[in-house]
């Protein structure tokens, strides 16, 4: 299976303003094959109404994270991918400072890969989720 989207964290990145992920703050740290790592700024804009960080900023970034790895690992002659479902267990949150990702290949076939993210509080290290997507490789019709 060939690596045909490899990008750097520097060309990922650029990819991201005017996007979801650049509008809740997602950056690209490191990017390797079969893993990424990420981290997001906690800010007032990125929290939920209660003041703590809002469930869908930290599915952006675990999805995020993922779905732009996943570019790296697309069989040779694919046209792309798209999440075809995907899973959240929320272990903590945070109200300031950064939140961290780590996305890692678990299977990556013909027709799916499968994705896990850790997504960490940076200030106190605890896990503040565990997320698990897959995607569906597109192919020309």
């Amino acid at each position: 299976m060939a690596a045909t989207g490899f990008h750097t964290a520097d060309e990922l990145n650029d990819l991201l303003p005017g996007t979801l992920p650049g509008l809740v703050g997602v950056v690209v740290d490191t990017h390797e094959t079969g893993r990424l790592t990420s981290h997001l700024d906690v800010r007032p804009e990125v929290l939920a109404p209660n003041g703590y960080l809002h469930a869908a900023t930290v599915v952006a970034l675990a999805d995020t994270s993922c779905g732009l790895a996943t570019r790296a690992l697309l069989p040779e002659g694919s046209t792309g991918f798209t999440t075809i479902e995907l899973k959240s267990n929320f272990l903590g949150t945070a109200r300031e400072g950064r939140i961290d990702c780590v996305a890692t290949n678990v299977h990556a076939g013909r027709t799916t890969q499968l994705w896990d993210a850790v997504v960490t509080n940076a200030t106190t290290g605890a896990t503040t989720a565990l997320f698990r997507c897959t995607q569906q490789v597109l192919w020309p019709r």
